[in-house]
């Protein structure tokens, strides 16, 4: 089988979606299947993965990640790539990430008259909302809601990486439940683990590099650093935190605006117990992990999924995160939860996980577990395969119905019932 995964971003570039398409496409090649991924020009070639890069745009050779004008130029040029590699390789399948891949996939589906199947991970205006790049408030706002409204009930089966997610598109944006199936983020639980004895002189040599003192008690973020993934607060918290208690030290793996932060810090009295290692190859995640006793995840979005928290648990950490539903839907009783934008609380989640050792222990031992047994790739990449054989042979895969619990439906339906 052919599947031709459009990925409006730069892929590859060690953050969010990224992995989840990363990983989805190792999956699925694992079982057989070829994959090619068409996305835009810049992004880190990976090897085994069959990209298709857009030509660069002649005004804007450089930029960041996030909302931008610029995004439309971009697409446009996605839509062109992707146009011509579909025409030429004739894919089985379309498996579009983000709303902008959906309608790109909108327009190639109607062309070549193969399944589309949406990846959703966030609502299109709410990521808008959070990157300040639309005003809830503004003329704009009314406009790229109905867009997408639009976009969200065209695919033949729509993905979410959350069932926060499957609800948020039958409630709040009209897709039918035979439509949606929850398809949660997964890890490599056997890349991110807990650390080995034999590791430990490499870890304390890593420690040693980065100039951590060895008696400090090391909590650890990964991820973009942005103000709706909680950076700011995250820092703020941080002052409390070293006030409260000067053995604590946070490594904080991320990019971009680093200086920006780095200078935060400083403003904040605590660059001497806050660690920048900037941009961090995806490969390296693991043993940087390995390296904290209790891990952050301050995330403000409230519609998107949030990954890291399965890196955080399949390694075995004790995680504080924001009280959102994505996070109680990955970690249920056994995370730290904060109130929902509040350092304060942030900062007291913290302080009390690192005064209860054995407690936090077992709770990083009970969130691995939970990883190990509900979010494994193995398990997700075979998932996956089903969805796509049941979509081609014009049946509704196993869908997630309102009235059940969280999961899949046992019935099945022809497409377009």
């Amino acid at each position: 089988m052919r599947v031709l995964m459009i990925a409006p971003t730069s892929f590859f570039n060690d953050y969010g979606c990224h992995v989840r398409i990363l990983e989805e496409a190792r999956a699925l090649q694992s079982l057989g299947l070829q994959v090619k991924i068409v996305t835009y020009y810049k992004g880190r070639d990976l090897p085994g993965l069959d990209i298709v890069r857009t030509p660069p745009l002649p005004w804007r050779s450089h930029y960041e990640v996030g909302s931008s004008r610029h995004k439309i130029a971009f697409d446009l040029y996605l839509s062109g790539t992707a146009l011509i590699t579909a025409l030429r390789w004739r894919p089985h399948l379309l498996h579009a990430h983000l709303h902008e891949g959906a309608l790109i996939g909108v327009a190639l589906r109607a062309l070549l008259r193969v399944p589309l199947i949406f990846d959703f991970q966030g609502s299109l205006t709410g990521e808008m909302i959070d990157h300040r790049f639309l005003d809830p408030d503004g003329p704009w706002y009314p406009l790229m809601r109905r867009l997408e409204v639009w976009i969200d009930q065209q695919p033949d089966v729509i993905l979410t990486s959350t069932v926060h997610g499957a609800r948020l598109l039958i409630e709040a944006f009209g897709v039918l439940p035979a439509r949606v199936i929850p398809f949660p983020d997964a890890v490599n639980t056997e890349v991110f683990r807990p650390p080995l004895p034999a590791e430990i002189p490499e870890l304390q040599r890593l420690r040693g590099e980065w100039g951590i003192p060895p008696e400090r008690r090391l909590v650890v973020y990964l991820g973009l650093l942005a103000p709706y993934q909680g950076t700011d607060l995250l820092l703020q918290a941080a002052a409390r935190v070293v006030r409260l208690d000067p053995r604590v030290h946070f490594l904080v793996m991320g990019f971009p605006g680093e200086t920006h932060y780095m200078a935060q810090a400083a403003a904040l009295g605590i660059s001497d117990h806050v660690t920048f290692t900037g941009k961090l190859p995806y490969e390296h995640a693991p043993i940087y992990l390995r390296l904290g006793e209790l891990a952050v995840a301050p995330k403000m979005s409230a519609t998107e999924g949030s990954g890291k928290l399965l890196n955080y648990m399949a390694t075995g950490l004790p995680v504080v995160a924001f009280d959102t539903p994505v996070s109680r839907e990955f970690m249920g009783r056994e995370g730290y939860y904060a109130r929902f934008g509040d350092a304060e609380s942030l900062a007291e989640w913290i302080l009390y996980a690192l005064h209860h050792p054995e407690e936090s222990v077992e709770r990083g031992r009970r969130l691995r577990a939970r990883a190990v047994a509900h979010y494994s790739w193995k398990a997700a990449g075979q998932a996956l395969l089903e969805i796509y054989r049941a979509i081609r042979q014009g049946v509704h895969p196993p869908a997630w119905a309102t009235t059940s619990p969280p999961g899949r439906a046992k019935t099945e339906g022809k497409l377009g019932g």
